[in-house]
């Protein structure tokens, strides 16, 4: 949990719920609210021209996005979607930046979220250059255990489906496949059915 829930609540924050693929908000949009999770899964992502879609980045209970960008005059560079049904605490921006004037600790915490996911985007942009797909995958798979209480091997059902580790590495779904299969082959991770543990 970024920021808690009651202290939302007291600042104006509301509850709003989101059924399962309604966009929360859209490519090129103002952004007004602070978004954060209480219940579901979003997805951050954007269309090539050629109707592609590529994932920026899945969210789920307790995380926030969009709050970088209240920070400056800038639209949406991404679309928001509810992946299932979610219900979302939103504070206006207004009441946000106020919040935060008076909150010192809080601001540091934002700003700490804020470096840290920044810190992940640069590691992710430099795995995503690589040619090698275990380095793409096994970078991604990182990203999402670290924010994990589940730290030992195995022990991490990742909560991507293969499409969406595609998605997220700009790989084809078939490459995703066979190096998945690799990868356990090599026990970098395990699979039980469908499930990836990492």
């Amino acid at each position: 949990m970024i920021i808690d829930e009651n202290l939302l609540l007291e600042n104006g924050a509301v509850y709003e719920d989101y059924p399962a693929k309604e966009i929360i908000y859209e490519m090129g949009s103002v952004p007004h609210y602070y978004f954060q999770i209480v219940k579901g899964t979003v997805e951050l992502n954007n269309y090539h021209e050629d109707g592609k879609e590529f994932t920026l980045n899945i969210l789920s209970e307790g995380q926030s996005f969009g709050e970088s960008l209240l920070f400056a005059n800038k639209n949406y560079p991404m679309n928001a979607i509810a992946k299932t049904d979610c219900i979302i605490l939103k504070l206006p921006k207004s009441n946000f930046l106020n919040m935060l004037s008076t909150n010192r600790e809080l601001m540091f915490t934002i700003f700490r979220h804020l470096s840290d996911r920044l810190f992940d985007k640069y590691v992710m942009l430099f795995n995503n250059s690589s040619t090698d797909p275990v380095s793409k995958i096994k970078s991604l798979m990182d990203y999402y255990k670290d924010s994990s209480l589940k730290q030992n091997p195995y022990s991490y059902p990742v909560p991507l489906t293969r499409q969406q580790i595609a998605n997220l590495t700009g790989l084809r779904v078939e490459t995703v496949i066979r190096t998945i299969k690799k990868m356990a082959q090599e026990k970098i991770l395990k699979l039980d059915g469908r499930t990836i543990f990492y």
